[in-house]
């Protein structure tokens, strides 16, 4: 196991460059000139325009910006935002909420869609499959804004049970409707994933082998259809942690959230690549250890796998 972890843990060193390198290509090659930009319709004197550029090495080649911005990610120095605020206080402010949100999000999703889809695998065909088969539809097709305007409205205004905005009380009882806002497209996915991925290791051989060895019900359920089920679920949940934080810039903006789907978007519009490159830099790391984890979880879930 130690040595499968080693190997995965080299194998994330070429991904880690290649994505922050395209990533910060994409940014910095962008048309247009942000220092210019920060002068708006009068424009910047040309020697405060060099200074500026000289400042945060946008008078270097691609490259040695690039290598310049790994040898500050390495000393946790992401640099500063044009209005002199540290990139890394801007993240600080930021990525504790949408964690905080993303993590909510994956609970609703991860307990919703595997109850939901456990039982209707196991009774596939019966009224309660076809019941959360047409709500997971109808939830897929129904994009998260309007399903957030609606919970806000009926939850919110009507019901008055949750705040309609968070703003800056930031607390679990705040974020339980964004979060579910922001979890529920991926919980319809979990549901149908695991109704499916039940209902093909229900009918498998080492199934009715077992239950022709006299094992019960709940032994073969628990035992053998839901561990080698859940692998597909596992990998979704895992690759869907990191999504869930880089894509809550609608749910953050329909409920006035200060994490970092706002931050980034700020970072875009005001032309501000640091804050745009580190945030992305650090969600791609999300990924890579989300994936690594899911990498693991296979031998506790699946006995058949072996690292070794």
């Amino acid at each position: 196991m130690l040595r499968y972890i080693g190997r995965r843990l080299l194998q994330t060193i070429p991904v880690f460059f290649g994505a922050t390198f395209l990533i910060f290509a994409l940014v910095y090659l962008m048309p247009g000139d942000p220092v210019a930009a920060l002068g708006g319709d009068r424009g910047l004197d040309p020697a405060v325009q060099e200074r500026i550029r000289a400042e945060f090495n946008l008078d270097k080649p691609l490259y040695m910006q690039y290598l310049l911005y790994l040898k500050g990610v390495l000393t946790l120095n992401f640099g500063k935002t044009f209005s002199g605020r540290e990139v890394i206080d801007v993240m600080a402010q930021a990525f504790p909420v949408t964690i905080k949100l993303a993590v909510m999000a994956l609970i609703f999703e991860a307990i919703g869609g595997i109850v939901l889809g456990v039982i209707a695998g196991m009774r596939r065909g019966g009224k309660f499959d076809a019941t959360v088969l047409v709500m997971s539809l109808i939830i897929i097709s129904v994009p998260s804004f309007v399903t957030g305007f609606v919970l806000q409205y009926v939850l919110g205004v009507k019901l008055a049970l949750f705040p309609v905005t968070v703003g800056g009380n930031t607390s679990v009882y705040a974020l339980i409707m964004p979060a579910f806002v922001l979890g529920s497209l991926s919980l319809a996915y979990v549901l149908r994933l695991t109704r499916q991925s039940v209902s093909e290791t229900k009918s498998a051989d080492f199934v009715r082998t077992a239950r022709a060895k006299g094992l019960t019900n709940r032994q073969v359920r628990n035992r053998h259809i839901l561990r080698n089920s859940m692998i597909p679920v596992a990998t979704f949940l895992g690759a869907d942690l990191g999504a869930l934080m880089g894509g809550a810039i609608i749910t953050e903006g329909i409920f006035n959230i200060p994490g970092v789907g706002g931050t980034l978007w700020q970072g875009i519009t005001k032309g501000e690549p640091a804050t745009v490159v580190s945030i992305t830099t650090v969600l791609v790391i999300v990924y890579i250890i989300a994936n690594l984890i899911v990498d693991l979880l296979y031998a506790v879930l699946d006995p058949r796998i072996r690292y070794e």
